[in-house]
């Protein structure tokens, strides 16, 4: 999604970019307390700071039928994860949430999302919650998926599951938002149409993926969704929400609201 920006293939006369690259849980907490002016965030998270960001209507990831996956060292029917240790990537991530509203009887132990399957292999948690391109790898360590959260949100409501998104600080001046919002869409857009060398820039940020794969968790999670949210993620995104806030996972009702 950065590569136009990282790269300055993309530059404006109006705003200049220092790049943080942290993992998601990581800017999630920093979201808390307002540190970036720009950052990808977990929409679980944007819940909890939707006084202090708005969400951008380009930069989200959706998981279209398929999403964040609990697995384990061996097959597990649903009604076995009540009451289990889960290994999770933190508890403000868009996956947590969603396992919640699946199952809310489990006990979380938080853990960096690149240690999760060493945590299941070795048996310290019964259960793993996995983000990113895990999603793709886990079965190379001996795994098996017990649940696709993508897909049980899918088959319930017939929508997308909204994971992670951009977000501005509402601080911003107007024409600052703008900006920045014109530059998110056409990185996202240079990326799309420079896929090969996007893809070999995002490739050094890659864990333990060659380009096949690469390209195939990319085509997952950067696509027209990603491009512009459109109608149906903010109306997926508020049922998200929505459902943790009726669940008392969110503590007031948040209303989705997107720049452009």
């Amino acid at each position: 999604m950065f590569y136009g920006l990282a790269t300055k293939k993309l530059r404006s006369p109006a705003v200049s970019f220092r790049h943080v690259l942290e993992d998601i849980e990581s800017l999630n907490r920093k979201a808390v307390e307002g540190r970036y002016d720009l950052t990808a965030i977990s929409y679980h998270a944007y819940s909890h700071v939707a006084d202090k960001y708005v969400l951008m209507a380009s930069g989200s990831s959706i998981g279209d039928g398929y999403g964040p996956m609990l697995i384990a060292s061996r097959p597990m029917e649903p009604e076995e994860f009540r009451g289990k240790r889960i290994a999770v990537p933190g508890k403000l991530t868009s996956a947590y949430l969603a396992l919640r509203l699946f199952e809310p009887d489990f006990e979380p132990v938080v853990t960096p999302f690149d240690k999760i399957l060493d945590a299941v292999r070795e048996r310290t948690v019964e259960l793993g919650l996995i983000i990113h391109e895990a999603q793709l790898t886990y079965s190379r360590s001996g795994l098996h998926r017990v649940l696709d959260l993508g897909r049980w949100w899918k088959n319930k409501f017939d929508l997308p599951l909204p994971l992670g998104a951009n977000a501005l600080l509402r601080s911003l001046p107007p024409d600052v938002q703008s900006e920045c919002c014109r530059l998110m869409r056409e990185s996202i857009q240079y990326a799309l149409d420079h896929r090969e060398e996007a893809l070999t820039y995002a490739l050094q940020f890659a864990r333990d993926m060659d380009a096949r794969l690469a390209d195939k968790f990319v085509g997952m999670y950067v696509n027209d969704y990603t491009l512009d949210c459109g109608e149906i993620v903010p109306r997926a995104a508020q049922k998200l929400l929505d459902m943790g806030h009726e669940a008392g996972l969110i503590p007031r009702r948040v209303e989705v609201e997107f720049v452009r």
